[in-house]
């Protein structure tokens, strides 16, 4: 039976051969362990095998977890990859250190206003909606730019970059053109100046060809943890 050491050391050597292969810089793309529906203790083990960066996408089960697991909390960096509702902005504001789900103004100013003061600033993305499924959140792309230079403005927040959620498909090209759309939206806004250092998106089975496309952190899960 693979511990989650021996998962996270093959989930690594992918993102370590894809780095290679398209030719990225080594070290240029992160890896965000996503842990929701698993355990504390799990994530305890994996911080044990040397992965810090873990993604949640419920808010009370973070928070449960965040709290269970306080005696490790400078060595983990926690990210909500999930949907934000406005009556949950101030706990994210308090308890998280990135949010990468900011598809709306009025959800930005809440987490700026309600980042306590003690803290670093809340790093935060802009999600895109490259697929125009109305169940998925984020905002269309002709729309990322006026939200990105207002969320930029804000204070207590660091804007950091653009998530993408593509549908999931097995065909590798449908794969590419889905995550080809996010990387595009990714470089308008760069284009404009603003200083973006992270394309969130890709996933256990499309993760090769995220980075291909110039993800920097890939959300990985089932890889790492098993089905849930």
């Amino acid at each position: 039976m693979a511990t989650i050491a021996d998962k996270l050391q093959l989930v690594r050597g992918r993102i370590a051969r894809a780095v290679s292969e398209f030719g990225r810089p080594p070290g240029s793309v992160t890896l965000l362990a996503v842990s929701k529906t698993f355990p504390a203790v799990t994530v305890r083990e994996a911080v044990a095998a040397g992965q810090h960066q873990f993604g949640e996408n419920y808010v009370q089960e973070a928070l449960d977890k965040i709290a269970e697991l306080a005696d490790l909390r400078d060595q983990i960096t926690w990210h909500l990859i999930g949907p934000l509702q406005s009556n949950k902005t101030r706990v994210v504001a308090e308890a998280f250190d990135w949010v990468h789900t900011v598809d709306r103004l009025k959800i930005a100013q809440r987490l700026s206003e309600q980042r306590p003061a003690h803290l670093p600033p809340l790093q935060v993305c802009i999600q895109v909606n490259t697929s125009g499924e109305d169940s998925k959140s984020g905002v269309a792309p002709e729309e990322a730019l006026a939200l990105a230079r207002a969320v930029a403005a804000l204070p207590r927040l660091q804007l950091r970059g653009v998530m993408g959620l593509p549908a999931p498909s097995p065909d590798p090209a449908e794969q590419r053109r889905q995550l080809h759309a996010v990387r595009v939206a990714f470089d308008v806004l760069q284009s404009e100046g603003l200083p973006l250092d992270t394309l969130s998106m890709g996933m256990s089975a499309d993760l090769e060809v995220a980075v291909e496309q110039g993800s920097t952190l890939v959300r990985v899960g089932t890889a790492l943890f098993g089905q849930r």
